[in-house]
């Protein structure tokens, strides 16, 4: 009763009982375990000591945290290198994606200040560098051009009267972006940062892909020098499309020359940058210098009133008072700004645990969320638009070696320089500059088109989410897509539970191991002896799947077997009364000498599915010989069956009925059911939702599969003695 080890070989020998569940139960004494109720778990939730205080204290503000590890020698200068890089990146950054926003090009740089300065005291990552994402400032500018669009009159809004086009979209953009904290906020402070879990990496990158696709549509009216309105809605990709192809004869030769320059410039480098990283102190800062470049060309030879290009042109100086956020606003945009809090979160999150995971520290999710809400609401209020990360600034903190968010906080004073001091520099600046850096930044999130062949050979139903997600946000907007996407990837989930790969599985001979027997060769499986699996959770959407794949694999349909030996037992009681049918002692004898015809009574059709009752007959009738009157019922030649729900992770109400039922009409017709390896849990639900009786019964439980066979074996020697001694299971 042990285990043995053979020396110099690789296995093991096991002398223990044969147990099912109720032996083993009897055997081994559990220890009882008190279980929390919801009330204990409400009263924990709501108590308070100094520990507790501290210990939300450090949650709630991180940053005391990391700043007790801060090592100055060694962390202060990689940081500031990081910040001043990074600040130049946010500035230009927050002027390009403004643009996709619908919004004059300088409130960027308000994106890229507020929210830094907050999620420095309450984010949990160290790496990301928070400010003005593409796709969030999209969503956002979809909002805006659909209330404030760029012809006709605005949508008719209290709040909107006396001022300019720009206030009122200005206005829009940090309501809804004051909504959108609202929203993370609340969801941080409930707990509910596990939200984000249901935003799969496939579904998130389908999702990107189609924002870039976006991205670099909304951009070619800067690239060309085109005057395009702003459309939002669904199918709003292809009617732009259509009015840029329109228009593509008045293209502006001077904006493409400058953008295209401008692109193989900075592309060649940022492939240099990536080629010799190891080698470079520093990425080289290309867009910077290309956009330096490109203003002090623009300014001397004074681009916009000798070729008519569109400028960044008037950037007022300093920043503007506080503002409160329009509540019809709020009504009006709710149904954007969920979506705008979720993605912003959830870009951000993953963004941070690849930077967590590379540098060994935690990042906590709901944190996250209270970091980014108060970030949003913060910087609504100073009419700055919803932050999220943008993946290649993000990439240029961390690869210039910041290691905490001091390097944050320095870029934001790198953009409040410029706000408050020379952003004056920056108006001569060609908008189609600006668009070329935001298309180049695009590369990352247009590469991912890679992943489709990737992932259509390793796993399929990923890739169709992957290919919805990207469809539907491209034709349908991101937010409906995003809705979209969500429902495919749910949609995925269910089918693979709904139809689950069954299996009949087979002993390997000489061992205790069974696999699916249509794999293996060296296999024994005993005569009248079925093993049965599922490999999913049995609920309300996959029971009747389970129930025909099981009829499937035992080859015969039960409830039709069983009413035709209850029609039998009918017939055979009729002929005895009627004296056409004798009982001897070599069996029953047939005394009719006419054709017995079959009785057509239909009445009481219920009574067929009862259990068969031999009780007025002179014996029991043996189903698999031959039966008097000509009667003729199909063979059952199983006579156990063993159900391995080692997979079943849980069982709700509807699978308890179905399993039940389809348990009593095996039983019925005299198939012995063994469920093995089931969880202890799922044996609790079933004694608690009174699963057993006189029929099933919890002496089916067995503790493992082989229990099970070695107990049937014993019971039935029959099954084993038509096989040859060798192919035995041991």
């Amino acid at each position: 009763r042990g285990k043995m080890m053979r020396p110099g070989a690789k296995q093991y020998v096991v002398a223990r009982p044969l147990y099912s569940e109720d032996t083993f139960a009897e055997k081994h004494e559990k220890v009882y375990r008190h279980r929390k109720t919801m009330l204990n778990h409400i009263q924990q939730y709501f108590t308070c000591d100094a520990k507790r205080a501290k210990n939300t204290a450090l949650s709630l503000l991180p940053v005391i945290g990391w700043m007790k590890i801060y090592r100055i020698k060694e962390w202060l200068v990689s940081d500031i290198v990081s910040g001043v890089s990074t600040g130049l990146v946010a500035v230009l950054q927050g002027l390009a994606y403004c643009l996709l926003a619908s919004l004059p090009p300088w409130y960027g740089l308000f994106s890229a200040f507020f929210p830094v300065v907050i999620y420095f005291f309450l984010g949990t990552s160290r790496h990301i560098s928070v400010g003005p994402f593409p796709v969030l400032c999209l969503m956002i500018g979809s909002v805006v051009t659909r209330l404030v669009p760029d012809e006709g009159p605005p949508a008719n809004i209290t709040g909107f009267e006396g001022l300019t086009r720009d206030e009122q979209r200005v206005l829009v953009a940090s309501s809804v972006t004051f909504l959108a904290g609202i929203m993370q906020l609340a969801m941080g402070v409930l707990q509910v940062g596990f939200v984000v879990m249901y935003l799969s990496d496939t579904l998130v990158s389908g999702f990107t892909t189609a924002a870039a696709v976006h991205i670099l549509v909304s951009q070619l009216k800067f690239v060309l020098g085109l005057t395009v309105p702003g459309i939002s809605g669904p199918l709003s990709i292809i009617y732009t499309l259509e009015i840029i192809f329109g228009k593509i004869t008045s293209t502006n030769v001077c904006d493409v020359v400058i953008s295209l320059v401008i692109m193989v410039v900075v592309f060649i480098v940022k492939e240099l940058n990536d080629r010799f990283k190891s080698k470079l102190p520093v990425p080289i800062p290309i867009e910077v210098i290309m956009t330096v470049i490109a203003c002090g060309v623009s300014y001397a030879f004074d681009f916009k009133t000798r070729y008519g290009i569109d400028v960044v042109g008037h950037i007022p100086k300093g920043y503007e008072p506080p503002m409160a956020p329009n509540l019809h606003i709020f009504q009006e945009t709710a149904v954007e700004a969920f979506p705008m809090a979720i993605v912003g979160f959830a870009v951000a999150f993953s963004v941070a645990k690849v930077y967590s995971v590379k540098h060994d520290y935690t990042i906590d999710g709901n944190q996250e969320l209270i970091a980014f809400g108060v970030s949003n609401i913060f910087g609504a209020s100073f009419k700055s638009f919803a932050a999220s990360t943008a993946l290649s600034r993000s990439a240029v903190q961390e690869s210039t070696g910041g290691k905490t968010q001091v390097a944050g906080l320095l870029s934001a004073i790198i953009v409040m320089i410029v706000t408050l001091a020379i952003g004056f520099l920056l108006e001569p600046l060609p908008k189609s500059v600006l668009g070329a850096v935001v298309i180049v930044n695009l590369k990352g999130m247009l590469m991912q088109f890679r992943e489709i062949p990737y992932l259509w050979r390793r796993d399929k139903p990923d890739c169709i989410v992957w290919l919805g997600t990207c469809i539907a946000a491209i034709l349908l907007g991101l937010d409906l897509g995003l809705a979209a996407g969500l429902g495919v990837e749910l949609l995925s989930v269910v089918l693979r539970a709904q139809f689950p790969r069954c299996s009949v599985l087979a002993n390997i001979k000489g061992t205790d191991i069974y696999k699916d027997r249509k794999d293996y060769i060296d296999i024994y499986e005993p005569e009248g002896v079925k093993i049965f699996r599922i490999p999913s959770p049995i609920f309300f959407a996959n029971i009747e799947f389970f129930r025909s794949k099981l009829v499937e694999a035992v080859g015969f349909n039960p409830l039709r077997i069983l009413r035709k030996r209850n029609k039998a037992l009918r017939m055979i009681r009729k002929l005895l009364k009627k004296g056409d049918l004798q009982w001897t002692s070599k069996g029953f004898l047939n005394t009719s000498s006419g054709p017995i015809k079959e009785s057509e009574d239909e009445s009481n059709i219920e009574d067929l599915d009862q259990p068969t009752d031999f009780k007025d007959l002179p014996a029991r009738i043996d189903w698999n010989a031959d039966l008097p009157a000509n009667i003729i019922i199909p063979r059952v030649d199983l006579h156990s069956l063993i159900l391995d729900f080692a997979a079943v992770s849980f069982l709700d109400i509807s699978a308890l009925k179905g399993l039940k039922t389809s348990l009593k009409e095996l039983i019925r017709v005299e198939v012995e059911v063994y469920i093995v390896a089931c969880d202890p849990y799922i044996l609790e639900k079933l004694h608690a939702c009174c699963f057993f009786d006189d029929e099933v019964q919890p002496s089916m439980f067995f503790l493992t599969l082989h229990d099970a066979m070695l107990h049937i074996l014993e019971k039935h020697p029959e099954s084993t003695e038509k096989k040859s001694d060798s192919e035995k299971v041991k």
